[in-house]
């Protein structure tokens, strides 16, 4: 810049630093002259997830998906759900440390069919999920990038071109929302959205709904009717419950009865796919045969408990083709949770099990 700073182009934010500084995500830094990540090959921890858990429905089903994140966030909401890393300013607490061919090599020797980028956003940590995804591919690894999509232009085709699917937390649909809130701006969102859809990448968009802040019946009618008109009417959508914490311990969890309503006002919009998560609903978490009504894929939180689809997604009762990403009969990975240690390759339950 004129005034000496140099100014990062990963995100919108365009944070301006001076020798020494870290932007708003903390962990991308000026150094020499250069921004810089400065948690390259680090990871708060490794679990061997659900697929369903990024959430996708649509995205080989049942199977296991090897997850990680860094620390930090590019975006400041005060509902964060995984505050404890995506707001992390202690980045000597990374302990886990992996390469990227490590990391696909992992995801091969567990038995995950992709690697998701999650639990803090990939945008900040581009260079590193870049890498990451490229060796997951050398080796037939698929790809999954769980993001909030706010992100400038070069980085966003360098980092979601390498993907296979991506969910995309929608976190409202007012740009007084995103200001307010989460400290953004809304229309870079919409422009990933687009983006995804046009370059053929699967997605599948998350909204958490917060009472009193994004559920009105008006704003929910505005944004399906934005889904259906600009990504089509086969994109999923996830309604989520909130529940308090970190900075909005004052508002209220979100009744399932207002996810079940939301759902209703987006299918009558003319999304096909619309699902409810963080409660237990078995109708919310199906997916439906929007041809013949029939039950295609019953689950109950995590676990599938029925599947009539051939192996390639087409409906078993009426034959019709149910969008999304199918690889032969479902995985049987279910509902558990593995964390993993890459430096021993050994995982363990929650329950001690390995």
């Amino acid at each position: 810049m004129a005034d000496g700073r140099v100014q990062c182009d990963v995100c919108p934010r365009r944070c301006k630093l001076h020798e020494g500084q870290h932007g708003l995500c903390f962990v991308r830094a000026r150094q020499h002259d250069e921004i810089v990540l400065t948690t390259y090959g680090r990871s708060s921890g490794f679990c061997v997830d659900p697929i369903e858990k990024k959430p996708l429905n649509h995205f080989l089903p049942g199977t296991s998906v090897l997850s990680f994140g860094t620390a930090g966030c590019n975006l400041a909401c005060r509902f964060c759900q995984n505050w404890d890393i995506s707001k992390s300013r202690e980045i000597d607490t990374l302990a886990d440390a992996a390469s990227p061919e490590k990391i696909a090599r992992s995801a091969a020797e567990h038995g995950c069919d992709s690697v998701a980028f999650t639990y803090n956003d990939p945008v900040i940590f581009v260079e590193y999920a870049a890498d990451v995804a490229d060796a997951c591919h050398s080796a037939g690894i698929r790809t999954v990038a769980v993001s909030a999509g706010y992100v400038c232009d070069g980085p966003r085709e360098e980092l979601f071109s390498r993907v296979d699917a991506a969910n995309i937390d929608l976190k409202a649909f007012t740009e007084d929302f995103y200001q307010r809130v989460c400290g953004g701006h809304l229309q870079p969102v919409l422009d990933t959205l687009e983006w995804l859809v046009a370059h053929h990448v699967w997605l599948e968009v998350t909204t958490l709904l917060i009472p009193g802040l994004n559920d009105s019946d008006a704003e929910l009618d505005v944004m399906s009717s934005w889904l259906v008109g600009h990504l089509g009417p086969d994109v999923p959508l996830h309604f989520t419950a909130f529940h308090p914490d970190f900075k909005m311990l004052d508002v209220p969890a979100t009744p399932s009865a207002t996810l079940t309503h939301a759902r209703r006002i987006a299918m009558g919009n003319g999304l096909k796919y619309v699902y409810t998560g963080n409660v237990h609903d078995i109708g919310g978490g199906t997916t439906w045969c929007p041809d013949c009504g029939a039950a295609a894929v019953e689950r109950d939180w995590y676990n599938i408990i029925s599947y009539r689809l051939s192996g390639d997604g087409h409906c078993r009762a009426c034959g019709a083709q149910i969008v999304g990403v199918f690889d032969g009969p479902p995985g049987e990975w279910g509902r558990r949770r593995v964390p993993l240690h890459l430096a021993s390759g050994e995982g363990e339950d929650k329950d001690g099990s390995t």
